[in-house]
């Protein structure tokens, strides 16, 4: 496609490194359930999903999620991401180069971005309209309904509209809306994996590595 006319990034393991961080918190507090689930096996099973799939998963195992999860992970990983958290190298200078409509399309929960932005430094390239979460629609990814939602209140066409992501249900998600999507493997979380060959079969137009080749569509991975 030419020059989008909306780009959505995804929030974690995009724009900020935090996608091991967070793997590494579910795989603590499940265990505190007597769930076993290594880190590798939660990117593999989790990555780009909602703490609600997470629950789906395990209660169609036969597996009972007690209701106090969600809060004790999110604690978990807010004092993960306090003490470790960084931004993905070099995207704050894509970000302030960038002339297009953007904004971020996550399936965190809203506070849990909002915090992990102002931490990073990025939350002054995007504002509260222009972050869009799981909650905000009924079928998180990798159904389409928070892409085509975000392009909706954006009042951009899914078809002129460019996702960046860095998870198999992400990419699908934005496909299945219709989007151009761009697979990210500069995160930490692909150190030991190849995310070219992940990102590619999932459907991604193109993969890149380097947020300094952000525009580089001669460059179609490491």
């Amino acid at each position: 496609m030419a020059k989008p006319d909306l780009i959505i990034f995804d929030c974690d393991g995009v724009l900020i490194d935090s996608e091991v961080l967070s793997c590494r918190c579910l795989s603590e507090v499940l265990a505190r359930y007597d769930i076993n689930l290594g880190v590798d096996q939660a990117q593999d099973l989790f990555l780009g999903r909602s703490v609600t799939a997470v629950r789906e998963h395990y209660e169609a195992l036969g597996r009972s999620i007690p209701a106090q999860f969600p809060a004790e992970l999110r604690t978990s990983v807010r004092a993960a991401f306090h003490s470790s958290l960084c931004p993905i190298d070099g995207v704050n200078s894509v970000l302030q180069d960038l002339q297009i409509p953007h904004c971020v399309a996550s399936s965190s929960e809203v506070d849990r971005v909002s915090f992990s932005l102002s931490l990073t430094g990025l939350a002054p390239h995007f504002g509260a309209r222009l972050l869009y979460t799981s909650q905000m629609v009924e079928r998180g990814k990798p159904a389409p309904d928070l892409f085509l939602y975000a392009a909706e209140r954006m009042q951009v066409d899914p078809h002129r509209t460019l996702v960046i992501e860095d998870s198999v249900s992400g990419v699908k998600a934005g496909k299945s809306a219709g989007m151009t999507v761009w697979g990210f493997v500069g995160g930490s979380h692909y150190q030991s994996r190849d995310g070219n060959a992940i990102l590619r079969e999932a459907g991604a137009d193109r993969v890149f590595g380097r947020m300094a080749d952000f525009w580089r569509t001669d460059r179609q991975g490491d």
